[in-house]
């Protein structure tokens, strides 16, 4: 196959996944770990892993869920609260448990209601991990109900990450899943320290995808999907070749009931699909070249880890995607339901 139709990368890593607990994630990690080679996990279960102990037992239940062959390696993170031990947190990063520490501002997003309800409450949490250059990563929306739904990334940033990287101008921060082009010009000009995740949907779909011909709760995400120009902005930063940006899916399944239902749950699974989408929008800009560098060396170079020594190939074929996944856990509908892609993993390199 020529150069082409054909793509060999690095192994990839997804720097940013929910694979949920339970039958749930027995049904969704290998759609993960079959392509990615670590993952950051997100830590927002019931309850939250706020403690070393918690995170422990929860890789052993990832990859207790995951086939071994696929080799895959789960990062565990920890959930910031009000009230959390910064000595846990640097135990928990000391002993290679804790890769990063979450901030979810309190019921933002789903299973936040731990969070946090005011950022100078962790001063002592952010000081210390400033100091062991333990990344910070932020869900940006400020949930005051007088701010837009829309805007409320924007304003976080003018509110809490702007004066946060003031008082602590060395911590390291990913500004994950970001939707706004306040936020790629925000963290283009920050310091070195500061990067950001870009999901595949929030490249692909707008605000109008949620409301063609009637509510789309599939396309319910937080934080939401935003205008047309902010879509461009992330797309521009993706494929730019700007060490910054790189791959995070923020893959997040959620069971049909609880998507179609009065009050939906927030979250598109989009891990069967990822890789096969973020190739289809380099290709459409016309960055293919760039693609191994947002999804392959990047994000470890962020986190100053090593990349993947392993290669994986992308072939230019038909990928048609199923209008929902069965499991015993229930039914998910993916990212691209019922859609046909014009690129398919093809696996690992010989």
């Amino acid at each position: 196959m020529n150069a082409a139709n054909e793509l060999v990368l690095i192994r990839p890593d997804d720097w940013h996944v929910h694979l949920r607990d339970g039958d749930l994630l027995r049904a969704v990690a290998d759609h993960t770990a079959r392509v990615f080679a670590r993952a950051i996990v997100m830590p927002n279960l019931k309850p939250p892993v706020t403690t070393v102990a918690a995170a422990r037992a929860y890789r052993e239940r990832i990859l207790a869920a995951v086939d071994p062959a696929l080799g895959f390696t789960p990062l565990m993170t920890a959930y910031l609260t009000d009230d959390i031990d910064p000595d846990e947190i640097a135990r928990g990063h000391a002993e290679g448990v804790f890769t990063a520490a979450k901030l979810y501002p309190a019921n933002a997003t789903t299973n936040s209601a731990a969070g946090v309800t005011d950022i100078r409450r962790l001063d002592r949490v952010l000081e210390r991990m400033q100091s062991i250059d333990m990344p910070l990563l932020v869900h940006g929306e400020v949930v005051d109900h007088t701010v837009d739904v829309f805007d409320r990334e924007a304003v976080f940033i003018e509110r809490v990450l702007a004066p946060t990287l003031a008082r602590f101008p060395a911590l390291r921060v990913v500004f994950e899943h970001i939707t706004t082009r306040q936020a790629v010009e925000f963290v283009t000009a920050a310091g070195p320290n500061v990067g950001a995740t870009i999901t595949p949907h929030h490249l692909e779909i707008n605000r109008n995808a949620m409301f063609e011909g009637g509510i789309r709760p599939h396309f319910y995400c937080l934080p939401l999907a935003k205008r047309e120009a902010h879509r461009l902005a992330l797309r521009r930063a993706a494929t730019s070749g700007n060490p910054k940006f790189f791959l995070g899916t923020d893959s997040a399944p959620h069971r049909v009931a609880d998507k179609e239902s009065a009050c939906g749950c927030a979250g598109i699974w989009n891990a069967p699909v990822a890789i096969e989408s973020y190739a289809r929008v380099f290709d459409e800009e016309g960055a293919l070249d760039r693609l191994e560098g947002f999804a392959s060396i990047h994000g470890p170079r962020f986190y100053g880890l090593p990349v993947n020594a392993t290669r994986v190939r992308l072939v230019r074929e038909p990928l048609a995607v199923p209008e929902r996944y069965t499991f015993d856990a229930g039914e998910i509908v993916p990212f691209h339901a019922g859609r046909t892609l014009g690129w398919r993993y093809a696996g690992a390199v010989d």
